[in-house]
């Protein structure tokens, strides 16, 4: 495969966002075209969470900063390699002065120059060439001297397909997850309402015990990319571990290590509780390895989240600099416990529909990491894309 080397600015315009003083907080109404920022920017899709709207009247006053299929999405400052990818769902939505426009010429598969530029060693050269110590920033002049690999339109285009057939799938799995969750939530609604009055009180510090995490120093840390990663809040939020986690030596005490399936909650400062599906790490002081001797994971994952608001409201309203949840709130936060006949019929009914959740999430997981490994390599031709039979190499990495 032949590969040239073009800059970024050869290949794409470079638009930065509207300018503070064209767009005010107050331009923002309840339904209109939205308007995305940096908080929207995923992985290849957007978020569609929060997302501010503007009215018809500022979409053409604002046109030249509207998304087109193809674009692809930079953060402008903080984390400035962060982008995603506009599909056709998001074309003409406009984008922040926070951020920048890439939009692909016809010299190059917009799609593919989205996997480039996303790969980790071009999120690399962005940060290094970010200006700024506090609060990093790139501008047109930075994104565009980005060096891009530039093989044919058709080995792009290929590249591009391949990639993509697995963050489809992921897709797939984060919907199918989000399906999952909310059955269960209406199914434990529903238990709860009808349940008999032979359900007996407890709390949730009853029925749980609560593992806390090592700081940092306690876990003789190692340097690169050996060892086990240390979760902290934002890996249990993306739910796995990036390359730039710290780590730790891997035989450190099994009490503070996590596995796939652990329950782990967050209870300072994010407020978070989720199944861990990152693979073996350590845990942080500010996180809680939960488990029990009499009751199942689920059974306590749901009550948690019964009380969930309530402990995001006193955090947010407590006088300190991070909000946490103390035991005491643990121990007035009641819980309602079956009779173990009936605590075996409800397992039977939801432990497989967690197991299922637990288990399509690993599997993205190990659809990233196959993802992120083959990026390199087709970029520089060290695989031929032709080659690839993308289901045999999806069964192998996932099962094999």
């Amino acid at each position: 495969m032949t590969i040239d080397s073009v800059l970024l600015s050869e290949v794409a315009d470079i638009q930065t966002g509207p300018f503070g003083s064209q767009l005010h907080n107050k331009d923002y109404v309840k339904e209109g075209t939205p308007i995305v920022t940096v908080e929207h920017l995923g992985s290849r899709r957007f978020t569609s969470q929060n997302l501010p709207f503007v009215s018809e009247k500022d979409k053409k006053r604002l046109s030249k900063y509207a998304m087109l299929e193809g674009d692809i999405i930079f953060s402008r400052v903080g984390s400035v390699d962060r982008c995603s990818y506009v599909s056709s769902k998001e074309n003409g939505w406009l984008f922040s002065g926070r951020c920048l426009r890439v939009r692909p010429t016809s010299k190059i598969n917009g799609l593919y120059l989205y996997y480039y530029l996303s790969s980790k060693p071009v999120g690399r050269y962005i940060r290094n060439v970010a200006v700024g110590a506090t609060m990093p920033s790139i501008n047109t002049s930075l994104l565009g001297e980005v060096p891009v690999s530039l093989p044919s339109f058709e080995e792009q285009s290929c590249i591009a397909s391949v990639l993509s057939s697995i963050d489809d799938k992921i897709e797939f799995n984060e919907r199918t997850n989000d399906y999952l969750a909310n059955i269960l939530d209406v199914l434990f609604n529903e238990i709860i309402a009808g349940r008999p009055h032979d359900w007996t009180a407890m709390s949730l510090l009853d029925i749980a015990n609560y593992k806390n995490g090592l700081a940092m120093q306690r876990f003789r840390p190692v340097g690169g990319d050996k060892g086990l990663p240390v979760i902290k809040i934002r890996e249990l939020r993306q739910g796995y571990c990036g390359a730039d986690a710290e780590r730790c030596r891997s035989d450190i005490d099994e009490s503070v290590t996590i596995h796939d399936g652990d329950l782990i909650f967050s209870w300072s400062g994010t407020l978070l509780l989720d199944f861990w599906t990152g693979g073996d790490s350590g845990l942080n002081q500010h996180l809680f390895k939960v488990t029990s001797d009499t009751y199942p994971s689920w059974f306590y994952y749901m009550w948690t989240k019964q009380h969930m608001r309530r402990f995001i409201s006193l955090a947010k309203n407590r006088a300190t600099t991070m909000g946490h949840i103390k035991r005491n709130e643990l121990r007035e936060s009641k819980v309602l416990i079956p009779p173990p006949s009936r605590m075996e019929d409800l397992t039977a009914h939801i432990q497989p529909i967690v197991d299922e959740m637990i288990g399509l999430k690993v599997q993205s997981r190990k659809l990233g990491e196959l993802r992120d490994s083959l990026l390199p390599k087709l970029m520089s031709g060290e695989i031929d894309v032709s080659q690839i039979e993308l289901p045999m190499q999806l069964n192998n990495h996932l099962y094999g």
